[in-house]
């Protein structure tokens, strides 16, 4: 079974940056894209960038510059370091897989920018 556990979330003031891991119990795990996303309160859970199982990332244009994905293949584990946090950057922040059969989610980190 398949499971996602992400930490790191906390509060931050304004231009603070933090680190979220997620770490996975999922065989093979370096064969695997993996996901973040975010939920902030009253909006849609929307994308916010993945790693690839060669390393490449990819990122959503209003994290590009700010945010980097990386992961430890090792640790079963993948990172989000982000930087110059902003208030509109809260959100529940959730670590995903796609799996040929279904996706998996974890239950979410909670990161709130506020001064």
């Amino acid at each position: 079974q398949v499971q996602l556990v992400e930490s790191g979330g906390g509060l931050v003031q304004p231009g603070g940056s933090l680190r979220l891991s997620c770490a996975a119990s999922l065989s093979n795990f370096r064969l695997y894209t993996m996901n973040w996303y975010r939920q902030a309160p009253g909006k849609q859970r929307e994308w916010v960038a993945d790693i690839l199982s060669g390393g490449s990332a990819n990122y959503a244009h209003f994290v590009r510059g700010r945010f980097t994905i990386s992961r430890d293949n090792a640790k079963n584990t993948v990172y989000l370091q982000m930087n110059s946090l902003q208030p509109e950057d809260t959100a529940v922040y959730y670590c995903n897989v796609q799996l040929v059969s279904s996706a998996y989610w974890g239950r979410g980190t909670q990161v709130t920018v506020s001064s």
